[in-house]
């Protein structure tokens, strides 16, 4: 299956970018996670790489049976915004720059947390933090 790349400008340049979906577990559930990458300057520039992490919570089937959560574009932008301000060098040959949940715990988007389970299995157990959100989020 091939992986479709999507094209989006922002700050006057164009990024290409995939989002594959994925799931981690936590102790009381399965959660859905999308892994975001985006290419500044082609296929060898360095990479930018954030796992996020569905808020979706409360499904009778569980959440990932159930949730339906993907990026849109405003979310990649929002995410290639964050990145450039934090560090991340598009021009740059090689590499990925990784988004982490340790090292950018503030960072959320409306429907998505940063996880690092997906890359670290010892990583804290996300479904607190997407039980806690969720509550925020809808009172």
């Amino acid at each position: 299956m091939r992986t479709r790349l999507r094209k989006l400008h922002t700050g006057g340049r164009a990024f290409v970018w995939k989002a594959d979906i994925r799931h981690v577990r936590g102790e009381r559930d399965c959660h859905r996670c999308i892994r975001v990458r985006v290419w500044g300057a082609g296929k060898n520039s360095r990479a930018l790489q954030a796992d996020l992490l569905s808020k979706s919570w409360g499904s009778p089937w569980g959440a990932c049976a159930a949730d339906g959560a993907y990026p849109q574009p405003e979310d990649v932008r929002t995410l290639i915004e964050y990145a450039l301000a934090h560090g991340w060098e598009p021009d740059a040959v090689g590499g990925t720059h990784l988004l982490t949940e340790r090292e950018h715990t503030a960072f959320e988007l409306p429907e998505f947390l940063l996880t690092d389970r997906l890359r670290v299995p010892s990583a804290p157990d996300p479904t607190e933090r997407v039980i806690r959100a969720f509550e925020a989020a809808n009172g």
